[in-house]
């Protein structure tokens, strides 16, 4: 039996939120023990983290514990989830902005560009002259 939502927070999904992306939440392996904490919540409790900055271990206790949220986390970070979650949403935002799913221009900012094999204003600057080089002369008699 999966744990019911307790308490609600501001980063929790509404259920059309949840509807959107629960067909892109992996199943769970056919090996071990059936979960008994709804993914739903798991994935509460790391919108919760990601909004409100804090560390895993200040999860508050109706969540999830904050080892089974990390443990989920890291292994949908690692199976490209989060990417496939990414690119649904942005889909369907494109679309309903009556966009193609693909842009079909880009900026690029001229901040970004590589312009020098050093970068920066090192390869634009000046080299000093010395002294040594310069036809005035500064000694004193």
């Amino acid at each position: 039996m999966l744990a019911s939502v307790t308490a609600a927070y501001d980063s929790d999904l509404t259920d059309e939120e949840w509807d959107l992306i629960f067909p892109l939440i992996p199943l769970h392996p056919p090996r071990g023990n059936d979960p008994t904490i709804s993914k739903r919540e798991i994935v509460n409790a790391i919108f919760y983290v990601n909004k409100h900055g804090c560390t895993w271990r200040g999860l508050p206790h109706d969540l999830p514990k904050w080892q089974t949220a990390y443990s989920y986390f890291r292994r949908w970070t690692k199976a490209g989830v989060w990417d496939e979650i990414n690119a649904t949403l942005r889909d369907a935002v494109r679309l309903k902005e009556g966009k193609a799913t693909e842009p079909t221009a880009a900026i690029i900012d001229s901040q970004s560009v590589k312009t020098t094999e050093k970068g920066g204003y090192m390869g634009m600057t000046q080299a000093r002259k010395s002294m040594a080089a310069s036809d005035t002369s500064w000694s004193i008699r």
